[in-house]
């Protein structure tokens, strides 16, 4: 069920939870043109994933002058840090900080410099909100007003679905309590912050199919195993199959992206090749995926004599909110931000990796309003043109700081 802006408050508000609204506010009015000139920075020196040299180069430096020691990942890219008492709760904040790997068509000062390299889906903005609310938690630390720890994850290669398992193998999320995430949505009012308790993103999978038969002359079809056609029924009935094999509330789809099968008008040609990606709300349906998809194109391959090779590969699992996580959003949302400021936010099929930490730990992700409210412009991500209204970094950054501060009392209530 989608969280609404009507949940309960808090039972208990933690210590000083009546001046941490006014201390961001004098926190922000110090660094937020800081952190905006960092999220530009960034932005015009865009990294691929598991490229993040001089980004992570950046981000290490600023935590540094904080007086922080970070800790780098063993791949080179990404890397986390700690502060705070070493007893009690630890919590972690994650932004991901790779860009996707395409031309940046914005006319902005803070355009990309690096050609095929472009921040069109907000790690810019998620990295310098996490720094943000690092440097204010630190200080928090620094004047005893911190319950436990927190955890800054700067992770690498979000994109690619590989970054998270990264930082889970080199030990980044032992210890953890509860993580929490942001994600630009430009279909959100800056000043707002989408919940959603349960699955909040899909699974994401890819399928490359092989065929292969005997070809021949497009007048004898019935000397080869008229390969193409063969191949069209698998890209069409496979879908179908598919979503009548399990329940219809997991929106489990399979959608192709690629085909290709032969060079003339007049010959069947011997091979041919589809792929596509496999999508999921429901994490049951995404473990059985492999397994059906495997056993309709063998049935279907088999009606028609072709010989059809299936390599299926994992993607992430669906990103599930835990309920109590939400809650704590919710309530951070509400404290610093303003009550109404929490809103629904519908279910996405896109893939986002921080599905492999709340599969470990407790966690929620959020959505953060990017749009300028009263906007008719309304740029999707990973799209060239993609960029944000900046005032979501100090929103941003208030939800992440408090956020932490919540959870860590949570816990040691």
């Amino acid at each position: 069920m989608a969280t609404s802006s009507k949940l309960a408050p808090p039972d208990a508000a933690p210590p000083g939870a009546n001046d941490l609204a006014a201390q961001l506010a004098d926190f922000l009015r110090e660094h937020n043109d800081e952190l905006i000139e960092f999220r530009r920075d960034i932005h015009a020196h865009p990294e691929i994933a598991f490229s993040e040299h001089r980004t992570t180069q950046k981000i290490a430096e600023r935590l540094a002058d904080a007086g922080l020691t970070p800790r780098m990942l063993s791949r080179g890219t990404g890397m986390w840090v700690d502060l705070g008492r070493d007893q009690g709760p630890t919590v972690a904040l994650r932004a991901d900080i790779d860009a996707l790997p395409m031309e940046d068509e914005k006319d902005v000062p803070y355009r990309s410099t690096n050609s095929g390299a472009c921040h069109a889906c907000g790690h810019d903005v998620h990295t310098a909100v996490v720094l943000g609310a690092g440097l204010f938690l630190a200080s928090q630390a620094d004047a005893g007003a911190l319950p436990g720890r927190v955890r800054l994850i700067f992770q690498p290669a979000e994109e690619v679905a590989g970054g998270a398992l990264e930082v889970m193998r080199d030990g980044g999320l032992n210890e953890v309590d509860r993580i929490f995430a942001v994600h630009c949505d430009p279909r959100i009012d800056v000043g707002q912050v989408g919940l959603r308790t349960g699955p909040i993103t899909g699974s994401c999978d890819s399928v490359r199919i092989h065929v292969g038969g005997p070809g021949g002359h497009t007048a004898r079809p019935h000397l080869t195993v008229d390969l193409v056609y063969a191949l069209s029924k698998i890209i069409t009935e496979l879908p179908a199959a598919l979503s009548r094999r399990v329940d219809p509330r997991s929106s489990l789809s399979l959608v192709w992206g690629q085909v290709s099968a032969g060079s003339a008008f007049n010959t069947i040609p011997d091979v041919g090749m589809a792929q596509g990606t496999v999508r999921s709300l429901d994490e049951e349906a995404w473990h059985q995926a492999p397994d059906l998809v495997k056993a309709l194109l063998d049935s279907v391959a088999g009606a028609y004599g072709v010989d059809a090779e299936l390599d299926y590969r994992r993607g992430t699992p669906p990103t599930v909110n835990e309920a109590r996580s939400i809650q704590m959003l919710h309530d951070a949302v509400t404290q610093v931000v303003g009550e109404t400021a929490s809103v629904p936010t519908p279910q996405s099929l896109g893939g986002e990796d921080f599905s492999w930490y709340v599969e470990s730990v407790p966690g929620a992700l959020a959505r953060l309003g990017t749009r300028a409210p009263g906007s008719i412009d309304e740029v999707d991500i990973h799209r060239p043109q993609f960029d944000v209204d900046e005032r979501a970094i100090g929103v941003g950054v208030k939800v992440m700081a408090a956020t932490a501060l919540t959870a860590l009392w949570g816990e040691t209530a």
